[in-house]
């Protein structure tokens, strides 16, 4: 027990001082939280509060220590990045005076940067390239170090074992496009480290996951990683075969990428008998990451990395309850090799009030849940719509086959929905349930493919990996 608190002094230290961590040690603080778990059942109280979040009335450090962090990672960029020697300068930005309060003098990086200049941020060796998956546009290649590839993995496994979230029992079933080969790997390294099985199925055609889904005996799967569209036709195939809770040993599933409604996650968890958990993550700026509460705020971690909400129209922080579009900062030591400053996300969330947090991740820095992509956002005569407003009316109605297949547009002021008469067998009164969310809308059915309104990611099927089962 010594020992193990000798790592997390040290680890704690390198986090403050900005140093690397030593990725051994955050290996070992694994197996310690294991050894920990077998023998006592629980963590102990003083990490329960470590995981909870610092307090709320340390806002004072916490800046001092965000200060000291974007200096660090603005300063090494500057050093190591031609992309950002080029960026600061022409802002006329001092890396070693940034704060908090002059951090809006750096201009957001995009997602063009970085699809357009990818070499020149390059800060370290290149050991893994992972792809965006190319749903909203072209697909971004993100370089990591071999470092960033073994830490990342060691905290994510030492948070989940410390939470109880994976256990050494479980079997992790991994529905995600293979472009995702950074997710892929750290789930997988994940998996090792927490003493827990992996299949690694990939984005089959759904009635084959499903094949492998179905079983309560130790080759079925307690633990699922998709995305709420691929999710969606497994609840619907599900429900087609007659199946229900007993019929799966899933206890958790893991969803991301997309936008969850209420309706799919109730209908997920009724079917599965599994619990649903939606989170936050992107390529571009792992390992910030981020979770829900009961409330539904979307938490991510303030000691990993940066996060900003800034207006859609004025580039500046968002006001309370305005619209924003999430721009995010990972910190060195965590990103090393292709690292992001003010990377705009384009992610849609809203400021949240300045008033103290009472749900249970209180002390974590917050936003509202994603609401989609900035870029999506319709702007009608009675206010902006997002994709999460229109999601959630369609994923509700009665008889909906999920995934809801439509396409959104704005015609003469006023919200125009259409949707695929496959994803909507009963198509009488559907404007109604518009106006019952407050929106104003009009209602197409349209009998064409389903894929042409709306590409989600579970169209980015991966045939090749089919015949799960097969053997030579």
């Amino acid at each position: 027990m010594f020992d193990a608190g000798i790592r997390q002094f040290r680890m704690a230290l390198a986090m403050v001082r900005g140093r690397p961590i030593s990725v051994r040690s955050a290996e070992r603080l694994v197996e310690d939280a294991l050894a920990t778990l077998a023998e006592f059942g629980s963590p102990g109280e003083d990490v329960e509060q470590l995981l909870r979040g610092a307090d709320a009335g340390e806002a004072e450090m916490r800046a001092d220590l965000t200060n000291r962090a974007l200096r660090r990672t603005a300063k090494r960029l500057a050093a190591k990045s031609r992309f950002y020697a080029d960026h600061f300068a022409a802002a006329g930005v001092d890396p070693a005076t940034l704060s908090l309060d002059t951090i809006e003098t750096v201009p957001v990086t995009t997602k063009a940067d970085l699809v357009k200049q990818s070499r020149d941020f390059l800060c370290g060796e290149p050991f893994l390239a992972s792809r965006t998956t190319g749903t909203t546009g072209r697909p971004t290649e993100v370089w990591y170090s071999r470092y960033e590839e073994r830490l990342w993995p060691a905290l994510v496994a030492l948070s989940q074992v410390l939470r109880g979230n994976i256990r050494t029992t479980d079997m992790i079933q991994f529905n995600v496009s293979s472009r995702a080969t950074g997710t892929a790997y750290a789930e997988m390294q994940v998996a090792r480290m927490a003493g827990a099985t992996i299949r690694m199925v990939g984005l089959i055609p759904p009635g084959e996951t499903l094949d492998a889904t179905v079983g309560t005996d130790e080759s079925a799967p307690t633990l699922m990683v998709t995305y709420p569209s691929y999710l969606g036709q497994l609840v619907t195939s599900a429900r087609e075969r007659g199946l229900g809770p007993g019929d799966f040993r899933l206890r958790g599933i893991t969803v991301g990428s997309e936008v969850l409604s209420p309706a799919l996650a109730t209908a997920a968890e009724a079917t599965f008998g599994a619990a649903v958990e939606d989170l936050y993550g992107m390529t571009e700026i792992s390992p910030l990451a981020g979770a829900l509460c009961r409330e539904r705020h979307l938490h991510i971690d303030g000691g990993v990395g940066l996060v900003e909400v800034c207006d859609l129209d004025t580039g500046r922080r968002a006001a309370p309850g305005e619209l924003g579009t999430i721009v995010a900062t990972p910190f060195h030591p965590y990103r090393e090799c292709m690292p992001v400053f003010r990377y705009d996300t384009r992610d849609l969330v809203r400021q949240l009030p300045d008033t103290p947090l009472h749900c249970e991740m209180r002390n974590v820095p917050a936003t509202s849940h994603v609401l989609g992509k900035a870029d999506h956002v319709l702007r009608t005569g009675d206010g902006p719509v997002t994709s999460r407003d229109i999601v959630e009316v369609l994923d509700a109605l009665p008889g909906a086959r999920w995934p809801m297949r439509y396409r959104a547009d704005v015609v003469d002021g006023r919200l125009h929905v259409t949707v695929a008469a496959s994803s909507l067998p009963e198509t009488s009164g559907a404007a109604r349930y518009f106006a019952d969310a407050g929106l104003d809308a009009t209602v197409e059915i349209t009998p064409v493919d389903g894929t042409r309104l709306r590409r989600l990611r579970c169209d980015l099927l991966e045939n090749s990996f089919s015949s799960l089962g097969s053997v030579g």
